[in-house]
């Protein structure tokens, strides 16, 4: 798994996931559900190669079959671009400005993250809630993140042993089988 993030900035990533996507007894938290990893995978997708962006298949082998996710599709010149506009940003390079600069992924957590200042992990729930809410943009991003993280198939670092499709009876992806109609019409 790609590490991208220095370890204070893990650290407080770890904190501010938690304090977004607390545990309960009814399913993980982020922490517990691999977020932070799929974070961090995320923002080094392209430390490794080919990058951890899309993941192969048809089938993971939860269900029979190979277990092809467990491998990535090298990205088309376009699609790398257009990745690497979104993690990476712009940087100034002309071939990434044609609409303007971007400011990509990295760019924000680092900047996010800093702001929520290293002190983060020892302050108490209400003071961890009021610096996520000084940057609402950064907390809407953390939570969309927490949501892929957490529900999203486990190649990509998060929903650590499928835990958060457990914790809403959701039996994940059932490739080769599928789903029967019956499972369809279910209500």
């Amino acid at each position: 798994m790609p590490s991208w993030l220095t370890e204070e900035e893990r650290r407080v990533l770890e904190a501010a996931c938690e304090r977004t996507v607390p545990g309960t007894e009814d399913g993980p938290g982020a922490v517990a559900g691999g977020v932070p990893d799929y974070i961090d995978g995320l923002l080094g997708a392209f430390t490794v190669d080919p990058p951890r962006i899309w993941a192969r298949g048809p089938t993971s082998g939860r269900a029979g079959g190979e277990a092809a996710f467990a491998s990535f599709h090298p990205l088309s010149p376009l699609d790398e671009l257009a990745w690497r506009m979104r993690i990476e940003g712009s940087q100034g390079l002309p071939e990434r400005e044609f609409n303007g600069p971007v400011v990509g992924l990295q760019e924000r957590y680092r900047t996010g993250l800093a702001a929520l200042g290293s002190d983060f992990c020892e302050l108490d729930r209400v003071g961890q809630k009021d610096r996520l809410a000084a940057d609402p943009d950064f907390a809407e991003l953390l939570f969309h993140h927490c949501c892929e993280g957490l529900y999203g198939a486990p190649e990509y670092g998060g929903n650590r042993d499928g835990a958060a499709w457990r914790a809403i009876d959701f039996a994940g992806d059932v490739q080769p089988r599928g789903w029967t109609d019956a499972e369809v019409a279910e209500p």
